[in-house]
């Protein structure tokens, strides 16, 4: 076994100052543990193999059975400084909408259009009638193409995505719709009178000790939803690990444990963002290679070990490994996600 990390003993050390003087502040990172040597092995050769195929991994840090057994920062990666999320942030805007649904003030049956009566399009579809809260979580809208507002960023997002033609029946057609997520961060605002961010604060960020971080904003003053949020690589492992915990943190129940459950299940099946059902089989896409194809949750992806996932472009990842009561967190810049991927199940899993 490799000695103790000196991060170890500084933290050893501020355990000790605590004691002594009361007035310290709590020392808030997740409990270190020694790293074991097939793990050390493992990552050098993850390492390794990543840089050989250009892939620019800037963190990743391994909690197991509640410890954090391996960190490591590089590139761009540096332990104090936010990084970008990217689709990530899908994940805790689900978080916010299981909240809200806990508290009463909404349900995954509430009509979309509902909530924003004066955005509706002259001609409402009985498909954009009939869209709930949980087509949105699902990604199945029913839209055909999704909705952005590239080309006109000014205008309102929400009207934007009301006038975007619902193709299909919503519930049976599924689509990657990040637009769809920013429309539940705008119902989350609309029926708790805060921002995703600040509504998350109290009930997520202070209890995990996660500084109130920065999420983007449309012009319209909502946060971003499916994307826009920075965390530290510490943050993400310590919101994985409130997943694996299936909502519970220090004795205190955060997230419900069944909306944890229905968040990481299989909801709808599911294909790579930008890729559509009918052309998988023409771009070689499996569900034996891919692990955009094992079903999607509620703002998560499931993933071919078993496991479960928030992804975000350029090789974001929490990654929640129950089996192995692991919780992995990767930042990174790379375009091969499922090659970074494939070296987690190659190198990683088998050294826990």
């Amino acid at each position: 076994m490799r000695k103790k990390t000196l991060f170890a003993a500084l933290m050893l050390i501020a355990l000790t100052a605590c004691k002594n003087n009361p007035q310290t502040a709590e020392v808030i990172d997740l409990p270190r543990a020694e790293t074991p040597d097939s793990v050390a092995s493992a990552m050098d050769t993850f390492f390794q193999e990543a840089a050989n195929d250009s892939m620019d991994i800037h963190s990743v840090m391994i909690v197991k059975d509640g410890n954090v057994i391996y960190s490591k920062w590089q590139s761009e990666g540096v332990d104090t400084i936010p990084h970008v999320l990217h689709s990530v942030s899908k994940t805790f805007t689900a978080t916010a909408v299981g909240l809200a649904i806990a508290d009463g003030k909404m349900k995954l049956t509430d009509k979309v259009i509902d909530y924003f009566p004066d955005k509706l399009p002259a001609e409402v579809s009985d498909n954009l009638k009939a869209m709930t809260v949980r087509d949105l979580l699902t990604m199945s809208c029913g839209h055909d193409e999704e909705p952005s507002f590239r080309g006109a960023p000014d205008q309102d997002w929400a009207t934007v995505f009301l006038a975007q033609p619902v193709k299909h029946e919503p519930g049976t057609f599924y689509l990657y719709n990040s637009l769809g997520t920013y429309m539940l961060s705008a119902i989350v605002q609309k029926v708790t009178g805060e921002k995703v961010v600040d509504y998350l604060n109290t009930r997520l960020f202070e209890p995990l000790h996660i500084d109130k971080p920065q999420w983007d904003e449309s012009p319209q003053g909502i946060n971003c939803g499916g994307w826009g949020l920075y965390l530290k690589t510490e943050d993400l492992a310590k919101m994985g690990q409130l997943l694996l915990q299936k909502g519970e943190w220090n004795g205190k129940q955060l997230i419900p444990a069944d909306w944890v459950a229905e968040m990481s299940k299989k909801q709808v099946e599911s294909i790579n963002p930008g890729t559509r059902m009918e052309d998988a089989t023409a771009k070689g896409m499996t569900k034996e290679t891919s692990d955009w194809m094992q079903g999607y949750g509620y703002q998560m992806w499931r993933c071919r070990p078993g496991c479960f996932r928030a992804d975000g472009a350029r090789g974001q990842y929490i990654i929640v490994v129950p089996d192995k009561n692991t919780v992995i967190a990767i930042t990174s810049n790379v375009e091969d996600l499922q090659g970074e991927l494939n070296l987690v199940w190659k190198h990683i899993l088998p050294a826990l």
